[in-house]
């Protein structure tokens, strides 16, 4: 891997300020080619300890910085981040298999939490409340919550750790973050700068290993630890909130979806086409906010899906890498194959299948953005989670039925709605059970605004100033005379 930065290319976990190596490690590979990457050492549940322990030293020291001295070395983790960022894209492409120029997009996003808490975190006011008594005083303060432990997935190997480590460490809170062990190679990128930027030892620390299990449980039970992060599935998610629970901590949850996206008959149809296509080949569709079920007015149906499959069968396949490409592989060759079973037990149940439908000659982690039409509400591909390139097409004539069949799911992370009636757009964005609703447009997240889900999509919000509060606890003080 030709890098202009070399010593941002690491293969140790980062443990209290030191990379340190294990007894084996673990392949990391190219999801395009196959290509060994590298191998990175293998942490054990003894490292896991280790690295709570490191964080646990390290609180009182950070917690004790004024607001502006963390902030200070946050914006220089920022900044050493913007000016690697062609580096950290070449690493997250290669690991992960999204295209560069989408790669540079994430590295950006992710960087822009780092700031943005860094200037937030001066801001973490208390207040004063007229008393009950005029022998007494009242007044709360915000404080950090302690070490915060973090499990993180591999479509979002960047991202998905500022937009936790970042509004954590402005707290004046410490980390121990497990990254996926398909991609761990961007976390360790990002450890490194954090680092050169001067966050002192043990404030944040990285441990990869392959016994996801164990080191799970000294995540969510070692008792130092007060507060556990997670974003990845919602079954793997119920299973670390139940670990948690035998020490009550705090947890945020950012977890499973299955997005609707609703095309009314008075939507502009280039706008919900160009929406649809941005939410859904994404990344290959391996994002959590992913259109799931596209539901179109039974007035405009033909016209939106030949639009769609015109547009979807421009978008160029191949290593991100490879100039124009727009859509790379899945993360592994087993997601492909997921994704197969879902288009296949859908056309055994009816649906059609207007593109794709196959996989591709490029790499066996290749499969064809595919769009479906024929779709019903209790085939498997309306049902599970996507994670893949595929676009089911279903049909609607009303409202209210639309309404109700968008939020007959368990999840409840984001939804997406086409119409240019404004009265329209209001009543369906509030009648739809989700923590998220897009209205004309298919990207939404940004660091300022809070993300997250209802029902069995999560716990919490990641971004905005709810962001930052789940990483405080609220002391009331009270004082008599």
């Amino acid at each position: 891997m030709e890098l202009a930065n070399p010593d941002l290319l690491r293969k140790q976990n980062y443990i209290n300020g030191q990379w340190r190596d294990s007894a084996s490690t673990i392949e990391v590979r190219d999801p395009a080619s196959g290509e060994l990457l590298a191998g990175v050492a293998d942490a054990s549940p003894a490292d896991a300890e280790a690295a709570v322990a490191a964080a646990h030293a390290a609180f009182p020291a950070w917690r004790d910085r004024t607001a502006g001295e963390r902030a200070a070395v946050l914006k220089r983790w920022y900044q050493l981040i913007m000016e690697n960022v062609d580096d950290l894209a070449r690493i997250l492409t290669l690991e992960q298999g999204k295209p560069l120029a989408e790669a540079k997009g994430e590295i950006a996003y992710g960087a822009s939490y780092i700031e943005w808490y860094a200037e937030e975190c001066r801001r973490a006011y208390g207040q004063t409340i007229p008393t009950h008594n005029p022998a007494m005083r009242l007044h709360t303060i915000r404080q950090p919550v302690g070490v915060v432990t973090c499990i993180t997935p591999w479509n979002f190997p960047n991202a998905m750790i500022t937009r936790k480590a970042a509004p954590a460490l402005a707290a004046g809170c410490t980390v121990v973050i497990k990254p996926a062990s398909e991609t761990p190679l961007s976390a360790l990128a990002l450890c490194q700068l954090a680092e050169e930027a001067g966050l002192p030892a043990g404030t944040i620390n990285m441990v990869v290993g392959s016994d996801s299990p164990a080191i799970g449980r000294v995540l969510t039970q070692d008792e130092r630890v007060a507060k556990f992060t997670f974003t990845g599935s919602t079954a793997v998610g119920k299973l670390l909130m139940a670990q948690c629970a035998s020490g009550v901590k705090k947890m945020s949850m950012e977890l499973g979806g299955n997005a609707p996206f609703i095309v009314f008959d008075d939507a502009d149809l280039e706008t919900a086409v160009s929406a649809c296509v941005a939410t859904k080949m994404r990344n290959a569709g391996q994002t959590c906010v992913s259109t799931n079920r596209i539901y179109v007015h039974e007035a405009v149906h033909d016209e939106f899906v030949e639009k769609l499959r015109a547009r979807v069968a421009e978008l160029k396949i191949g290593h991100g890498y490879d100039e124009g490409v727009t859509v790379g592989p899945l993360i592994h060759r087993r997601a492909a194959e997921r994704v197969a079973g879902l288009v296949q037990d859908a056309a055994a149940a009816g649906a059609r299948i207007e593109l794709g439908g196959d996989f591709l000659p490029e790499g066996e982690s290749y499969y064809a953005p595919t769009v479906l039409t024929g779709v019903t509400d209790d085939m498997r591909i309306a049902r599970e989670e996507i994670f893949g390139p595929l676009a089911p097409v279903q049909k609607f004539s009303d409202e209210a039925d639309v309404i109700r069949r968008a939020n007959d799911t368990p999840y409840g992370l984001a939804a997406y709605v086409m119409s240019e009636n404004i009265h329209r757009a209001n009543r369906v964005v509030e009648a739809l059970e989700y923590g998220m609703v897009a209205c004309n447009a298919g990207v939404f997240s940004t660091t300022v605004a809070p993300f997250g889900g209802s029902k069995e999509s999560g716990i919490g919000r990641e971004g905005g100033v709810e962001g930052m509060a789940e990483f405080y606890e609220t002391k009331y003080c009270c004082y008599g005379a």
